[in-house]
């Protein structure tokens, strides 16, 4: 499958290391095409399917860039988080309780397939759920079921067991996964790694 994935930070590259390995085209889109990287919208045209792996507080900047009808129809798979650093550490969000980065995408890119997932865990553990011992789990949420499928295939050829990927329903579900993140930091220093996760137990 031709990919697209926007951003050039950990998050990027590690996911589009791994799609490389499992055999997908990639390119990797930026602000500055250099390296390895390609204008955004050049990332966005060669995709039928994108990962948004930039700052929450940048995404729909990168978005516009990567252009709306280059967007238009694809299946655009959000990772990111409203991290606010200004102020210092530890960050605030900069979108939560009655909105989120997802839902603020969505409406900006109506004809675009947005899936919220992946964000709940460090870059590594995303492509390699198998560094965290036993069951855990991963939230995808979005308003095309058919997308949200496409996304958990592309989810278990990550490692990820289809048992672990729950699916929280439409789109406005991910101001949750969000706003988690501020719990996840706490937790990174609490257990002093970034390698972990959480199960829902039932």
């Amino acid at each position: 499958m031709r990919i697209g994935v926007l951003g050039t930070g950990v998050v990027g590259r590690t996911i589009a290391t791994k799609l490389r390995e499992l055999g997908h085209d990639v390119l990797i889109g930026s602000r500055t095409a250099g390296d390895d990287a390609v204008p955004f919208a050049e990332a966005a045209t060669h995709g039928e399917l994108l990962f948004n792996c930039t700052a929450g507080t940048a995404s729909l900047e990168a978005l516009g860039a990567a252009g709306l009808d280059n967007l238009a129809g694809k299946i655009l798979v959000d990772v990111s988080n409203s991290l606010d650093f200004s102020r210092g550490r530890p960050p605030t969000l900069a979108v939560c309780n009655d909105d989120s980065v997802g839902e603020q995408i969505q409406r900006a890119f109506p004809e675009t397939k947005v899936v919220k997932a992946l964000n709940t865990v460090n870059a590594a553990v995303m492509v390699s759920p198998d560094l965290v011992p036993g069951e855990h789990a991963v939230f995808v949420c979005g308003n095309d079921d058919d997308a949200k499928s496409e996304v958990r295939e592309l989810l278990q050829s990550f490692g990820w067991p289809a048992s672990g990927i729950i699916d929280l329903g439409d789109i406005p579900a991910a101001r949750g996964p969000e706003m988690y993140i501020a719990l996840w930091l706490r937790l990174m220093g609490a257990v002093g790694t970034p390698s972990f996760n959480i199960n829902v137990v039932r």
